[in-house]
């Protein structure tokens, strides 16, 4: 049987190939001379685009935006191309890095191991869209086919809807264009690290084109013993009419990742609970970093995407353009993964602490179908401009979900002396121990493994929207938007009587059909911009969010519930999140050097909290307040900079209480006005290059976080008792040389300090140790 790994070195090998042979015609005819918008994508201009000799900032691809980023009152980050090949990005997670504000939560707590992106302390998973349209289901996204990253900071329902509050995060797609150009790469590294890319772009005629783009990739995660991955994409698209007032476009996408999933390390509470001793203030045990509490003969993790969308645009008008864009994409998220905060307290056996295993898993398709059509103008009353953007979104998705029975009938035994509760016999068998100190992935594992019964849910949702840039005077601009949502969700929940896994079998289960849940709900904006030069901006600006309870946690959609305790038979309301942003912004250099400073005042509130005894109300409330400041472009034409800095001062307000003892006594919550969870104080990121010689260029990023606490309020312990990831300070190298006008080599170094720092923690069962010190080299070819 042919190996992953051999698949992959094949698709590799390929992938060369057939770079190769597209690009030795186009090299025998371009020479040194070539047109330099052959790649648009030059390097000495990071933050903007050269067209027709003119550099323009780099701005969001959605029609949504009516007014050039200097004159919207948001936050607004693009992180350029440029950035995600200079870094070595290869995941969302790498490229959201270089944007301080940003964290990333751990799975668990119902959580799928995805990507779970926080924004101004907001979990938004549910924010990700892929060229405009929501990218639904649980997946870990590439960035080999992405032209930018677009980040919008703060409510904006009116742009995407439905949303957690915290921003939205679009992943713009690479399109055809009307030039040939042929880009390759190959890069090496330590732990394995092998990755091969080629973006192809064939001019079909004088309005058509056909780009193409490959990527395959495998390596050990550095740092962290048995975690290994492997994966390949595809992206293909043609569009005809480009240039013309009327243009149609194809595309499909499809990503195939499968990695040895990791949980991290334990917390103090693995050796006895909230009370045990904490080697450690942060509440994580002090276990060496490299320590995996998996199981390599069972634990896996599948992602596979596979996506089309057709995109028509038709232009009545210099002043008029119509586009529809639809869009059927399937999801799947698949794994069984090892907690190691999971299986009971850890046993003091022959003088060593033993743990026995816990496992998490799941299974969960998504199918989505979505059309959106915008109206894009412009026109005039009275000498006052309106740039507008009027819309419909209908989109409708199917969402099942199950988990598996891993019943272990032999290997991987405890050791004698160590106890195991009856009833996890019966669930799970025996064995599955390892030490807590000295854990041994690679011990031998024979079970059962069943899937269990299908939830099954289905969402249908639709928007409309329309937002106005009203040019007042050449000073100020008055900048509108208003939204309305209608959601709907209904489902069928699988409830399967206790043990539902008996030796690996499922007992029957009973399907509990969820009735339709429907919610509508009005989001708007309002912003005020003043322009003291034609580059330039200040602004205030208002904006609204409403979150809908099935994805108030951020996971994905659940099946419509009804509330809980006396709000059984009530609709919850929708999470309402409000903002004030005060904010200036500054393009300079010829529209070269683009930066950003921002003050906001959150404010999340409406969350179903208990507020004593066998009483719940919509009383729930979170603030956030804070600084951002950002730069991206070229301070020279040799130096260039990306990054930026971020304040957040987090509170919770209000949030669920708890009954304690017989009869049952309301105690409040103890976290309230304590900072939130995945909400650092601080952060800040700076990558920069320079070019020291004409073939030369240096740099590299430096980025930096303080404590973060884990968990959704608090953490193992009660109380103020907390776990937090502490603060680190991480630094990335970078240096490219040009052998000639066509092929660069490029080394990265990340982590080059082989910092010793824990990324995140769900506060409750385990911590991530970030990824340790890795050297890539790359040889990138552009024709």
């Amino acid at each position: 049987m042919t190996s992953r790994a051999d698949a992959l070195r094949a698709l590799l090998f390929a992938s060369s190939a057939a770079g190769m042979l597209v690009a030795g015609p186009a090299l025998a005819q371009a020479g040194p001379s070539a047109d330099p918008q052959t790649n648009p994508q030059d390097a000495a201009n990071l933050g903007t685009i050269t067209v027709d000799g003119k550099a323009v900032e780099r701005e969001p691809q959605s029609p949504q935006f009516v007014a050039p980023l200097v004159d919207t009152p948001r936050s607004v980050t693009i992180i350029p191309q440029q950035i995600i090949e200079q870094t070595a990005a290869t995941s969302l997670q790498d490229i959201l890095r270089t944007s301080p504000g940003i964290t990333f939560g751990a799975g668990e707590g119902g959580q799928p191991l995805a990507d779970r992106p926080f924004i101004r302390g907001q979990s938004s998973g549910n924010n990700i869209f892929v060229d405009g349209i929501r990218d639904t289901g649980g997946q870990q996204r590439e960035v080999f086919n992405l032209e930018q990253v677009e980040i919008v900071k703060g409510p904006d329902s009116v742009y995407s809807g439905r949303g957690s509050g915290g921003g939205s995060i679009n992943l713009a797609s690479k399109s055809p264009r009307l030039n040939d150009f042929t880009n390759l790469g190959f890069g090496v590294g330590t732990d394995g690290f092998l990755r091969a890319t080629i973006d192809q772009n064939w001019s079909l005629g004088e309005n058509a084109a056909l780009r193409f783009n490959l990527m395959g990739n495998q390596g050990d995660v550095p740092g962290r013993n048995a975690v290994d991955y492997d994966k390949w994409g595809l992206g293909l698209s043609v569009a005809a009419g480009l240039g013309t007032r009327s243009t149609g476009s194809f595309s499909y996408y499809h990503l195939d990742s499968n990695q040895m999933p990791d949980y991290g390390i334990p917390l103090y509470t693995k050796l006895g609970g909230a009370t045990a001793p904490r080697p450690d203030p942060s509440g994580i045990l002090d276990v060496p970093y490299d320590s995996f509490y998996g199981l390599t003969a069972r634990d896996y993790l599948t992602n596979t995407v596979d996506t089309f969308t057709f995109d028509f645009e038709h232009s009545f008008s210099d002043n008029l353009t119509i586009r529809n864009v639809s869009r059927w994409s399937e999801t799947l998220n698949e794994y069984i993964v090892t907690n190691p905060g999971d299986g009971g307290n850890a046993q003091l056996v022959g003088g060593e602490w033993w743990m026995k295993r816990g496992a998490k898993s799941r299974w969960n398709p998504v199918t989505t179908i979505a059309n959106v059509t915008d109206l894009t103008g412009s026109f005039s009353t009275g000498g006052v401009r309106h740039d507008f953007n009027a819309g419909v979104e209908l989109s409708r998705e199917k969402n099942s979900n199950a988990t598996y029975s891993t019943f272990t009938t032999s290997g991987a035994a405890c050791p004698a002396g160590f106890t195991i509760p009856a009833a996890t016999l019966l669930t799970l068998g025996a064995g599955d121990c390892t030490r807590v100190y000295a854990p041994t992935p690679d011990d031998p594992w024979t079970g059962v493994i069943n899937r269990g019964p299908i939830s099954r849910n289905t969402t249908e949702a639709i928007g409309v929207y329309a937002l106005d840039s009203i040019s007042l005077t050449d000073k100020w601009i008055l900048n509108l938007g208003l939204r309305w949502d209608d959601y709907a969700v209904e489902g069928v929940n699988a409830v399967s009587p206790t043990p539902a896994q008996a030796n690996g079998i499922w007992a029957p289960a009973t399907f509990v059909e969820v009735p339709r849940r429907e919610w509508d709900f009005v989001n708007y904006q309002v912003g005020l911009v003043y322009k003291p030069t034609e580059d330039s901006s200040l602004y205030v600006s208002y904006a609204t969010a409403s979150t809908p309870p099935t994805i108030s946690a951020g996971d994905q959609n659940a099946s419509g519930g009804t509330g809980t305790g006396n709000l059984v038979d009530t609709v919850l309301d929708p999470e309402e999140t409000t903002s004030w942003e005060l904010g200036a912004k500054a393009n300079l250099f010829g529209d070269r050097l683009a930066l950003s400073a921002a003050a906001f005042w959150l404010t999340r509130e409406n969350a179903a909290i208990l507020v004593d005894v066998g009483v719940f109300e919509q009383a729930g409330e979170v603030q956030v307040n804070g600084v951002e400041l950002g730069v991206s472009g070229n301070i020279t034409r040799e130096w260039t900079v990306f990054g930026g800095y971020t304040w957040m001062n987090s509170e919770l307000v209000e949030a669920a209480g708890t009954a304690v003892g017989t009869p049952p006594v309301f105690v409040p919550n103890p976290l309230i006005g304590l900072p939130l969870a995945n909400t650092p104080e601080h952060s800040a990121g700076l990558f920069t290059t320079y070019q020291v010689l004409p073939k030369l260029s240096l740099g590299g990023g430096i980025y930096y976080q303080s404590k973060s606490y884990g968990g959704n309020q608090g953490g193992a312990g009660g109380g103020v008792n907390r776990i937090y990831a502490p603060s680190w300070t991480r630094l990335d190298l970078f240096a490219s040389y040009d052998i000639n006008d066509r092929t660069t080599l490029q080394l990265n170094v990340q982590n080059a300090t082989d910092e010793e720092y824990i990324l995140r923690t769900n506060g409750v069962h385990h911590a991530d140790p970030a990824p340790a010190r890795q050297a890539i080299l790359t040889l990138n070819l552009r024709y």
